[in-house]
């Protein structure tokens, strides 16, 4: 994973978990690698992130706790290049993490993939809620018929203010930041930032003494 890079995995680690940790613009970590005597460009960073948190995250799914089977499954809007995105997110009830997918488009098939990642990541719950939303309830009925599954649903709404609380900490994580200029980039630091998540909720198994380490651990 870490071949032909100029510098050592522990530095490229170290400057995408700042990047991903805290609230810290590229050039902010640029700063806070060159106090501690390591200059590197800010582009650099931002294509490490780009290049291996998708790389950790297929390696996050392996080591995650298994999820009860009562689901929260709700989307927020994130702002991309100026335009509303979705990003759909999913908890159990008792508020781990499940799965996250950004969308450009709120529709009944954006709803499916999302089931579709989540399901094939955590196995099939028993039941799921939502809020009013159409186009999750009509994801949920495709879902169904065209799997041959019977995934059952619920439309509560003080039931899936627990994932709506979790929505916080990604909007706050992205609110004083002057945004994602692209599409592509944004899934990527989104799924930087909730592997993160995961990683404090304490959902990995095998979880080192700090978060830093455990991420490490699974940039293997």
């Amino acid at each position: 994973m870490f071949k032909r890079h100029r510098y050592p995995k522990a530095i490229i680690l170290q400057a995408v978990y700042l990047k991903l940790r805290f609230t810290l613009s590229y050039r902010d970590v640029e700063e806070l690698l060159l106090i501690r005597g390591v200059n590197i460009d800010h582009s650099t960073i931002q294509r490490w992130v780009y290049k291996f948190t998708p790389l950790i995250e297929a390696n996050i799914h392996k080591r995650k706790r298994q999820v009860c089977d009562s689901w929260r499954m709700d989307e927020t809007y994130i702002k991309v290049g100026g335009k509303d995105r979705y990003l759909y997110r999913a908890v159990d009830k008792y508020g781990n993490t499940i799965d996250f997918l950004l969308t450009k488009r709120r529709m009944n098939g954006s709803a499916q993939k999302f089931l579709n990642k989540a399901i094939g990541n955590n196995g099939k719950p028993r039941i799921i809620n939502i809020d009013k939303s159409g186009a999750n309830k009509q994801g949920i009925k495709t879902y169904n018929k065209r799997n041959f599954r019977n995934v059952k649903w619920r439309q509560c709404k003080y039931l899936n203010n627990i994932v709506e609380q979790d929505h916080r900490t990604i909007k706050r994580r992205i609110a004083i930041t002057t945004g994602f200029k692209s599409f592509e980039s944004a899934q990527r630091t989104l799924a930087g930032i909730e592997i993160i998540n995961i990683i404090r909720k304490n959902q990995i198994i095998d979880s080192k003494s700090t978060s830093y380490k455990t991420f490490n651990s699974l940039a293997v």
